[in-house]
């Protein structure tokens, strides 16, 4: 049986290593020329901890996984408004916890499923045919730019939030009108920038905590790595979800002012940067013929969630675990793997929009609440539980993954 997956991004990567262990011949066709190294620090944990740890990959993403004291909230002076104590973190997950930079996961991903799966770099997919099913003579098929095509009895489409392969399959958008790929998208109203620098004096000066901006309507953040590098995140609101060249680049100066050491991080942005609009993918119906969509290109509950890498893992294990125990019967499997993992991304996606005021407060009376639930987020007894108000559920209460 052949496998063909469409992304080299953590889904795509999480599904063909559990492909391949189950015996199928798997393909990963990546549109972009190499791996990605721009990105941005996450908190890895529930359900894609477990999932991972299922699929014999945890230790490869711990490799590069990395543990912080708590998070500190400072003003424009550099004054500490607000902290969180990241034992509230393990606490609320179980100790299944750890801070990972995007492009690690993808690196760890990638030598857990090592020469088992086939990475085609720099392919491009123009058209695709879904394929059908139980047709033995009809498999999915994709066109690649350059005129090669594939073909196989499974694809998977995990090429992210702008996904190609949902803009071919005949899905709809869940109820949304619209023509484009846009009308997948729920636009949250912000726009995100990442990237990695080299300052071993900062990075020696921010230690094992994380600095965070206590700011209106935007937010930075700042992370070291043990090399001496530092990542730099930044959220700000902008309601045009494809801003031109110029205004990306005044959001950009509008983390400008929050602080010295933010400042200082601006002023190292390499010209490798990670920068998107902060979206969710909503799809009425993830599978069509023999493929399917798995992760941000199906599901995508934006960084305001935190748990998109999580879900991507998690999704991947559950996708690939219901082929084997339905003995790849397509048509039987996609339709359990949807009807059980659903009410879980949609349960996240909704804590994504819900916590949008938490992550960026739009006025002061939100800056202020978030001040007390950080407060009290420090308190023993209080700690699991307001950390699961504020960042959404830890451990989804449905589904799969439900304890």
């Amino acid at each position: 049986m052949r496998a063909l997956i469409i992304g080299a991004g953590i889904a795509g990567l999480a599904a063909a290593g559990a492909l391949a262990r189950d015996g199928w011949e798997t393909t990963v066709l990546e549109q972009a020329s190499g791996p990605r190294t721009a990105g941005y620090m996450i908190d890895f944990f529930e359900p894609g901890f477990t999932a991972a740890q299922s699929l014999g990959a945890l230790s490869n993403l711990r490799e590069y996984g990395q543990f912080y004291t708590r998070a500190r909230y400072v003003d424009a002076t550099g004054r500490t408004r607000a902290q969180l104590s990241m034992d509230s973190f393990l606490n609320a997950a179980g100790g299944k916890f750890f801070s990972i930079l995007r492009p690690d996961i993808e690196r760890g991903l990638r030598e857990w499923v090592g020469h088992s799966t086939d990475i085609v770099q720099g392919a491009k997919v123009v058209s695709l045919d879904p394929g059908r099913y139980p047709d033995s003579g009809a498999p999915a098929r994709v066109t690649l730019q350059d005129g090669r095509e594939f073909g196989a009895e499974l694809l998977i489409g995990a090429d992210g939030i702008h996904s190609t392969v949902r803009s071919c399959l005949p899905v709809s958008a869940g109820g949304r009108q619209g023509t484009g790929p846009d009308r997948f998208l729920r636009h949250l109203g912000f726009h995100v920038f990442g990237y990695v620098f080299s300052d071993a004096a900062l990075a020696a000066r921010l230690g094992a905590e994380v600095l965070l901006t206590d700011s209106l309507t935007r937010q930075a953040g700042l992370y070291a790595l043990p090399d001496g590098r530092v990542t730099f995140f930044g959220i700000v609101a902008c309601n045009d979800p494809a801003p031109d060249t110029a205004m990306r680049e005044d959001l950009f100066t509008r983390f400008r002012g929050l602080g010295p050491l933010v400042d200082q991080a601006l002023e190292r942005r390499p010209a490798d940067m990670y920068e998107d609009f902060v979206a969710q993918s909503v799809v009425g119906l993830w599978h069509h013929g023999r493929s399917i969509l798995l992760g941000d290109a199906a599901y995508a509950v934006s960084p305001l969630a935190g748990q998109g890498a999580s879900l991507a893992v998690a999704g991947a294990e559950l996708l690939t675990r219901t082929l084997r125990e339905r003995d790849n019967d397509l048509s039987t499997a996609f339709a359990d793997y949807e009807a059980a993992w659903r009410p879980v991304v949609e349960e996240q996606q909704a804590a994504g929009r819900r916590n949008t005021r938490f992550f960026v407060p739009p006025n002061r009376t939100s800056l202020l609440l978030r001040r007390g639930a950080l407060h009290l987020m420090n308190l023993r007894g209080l700690n699991a539980f307001m950390a699961r108000r504020a960042f959404g559920s830890v451990l989804p209460t449905q589904g799969p993954w439900a304890p």
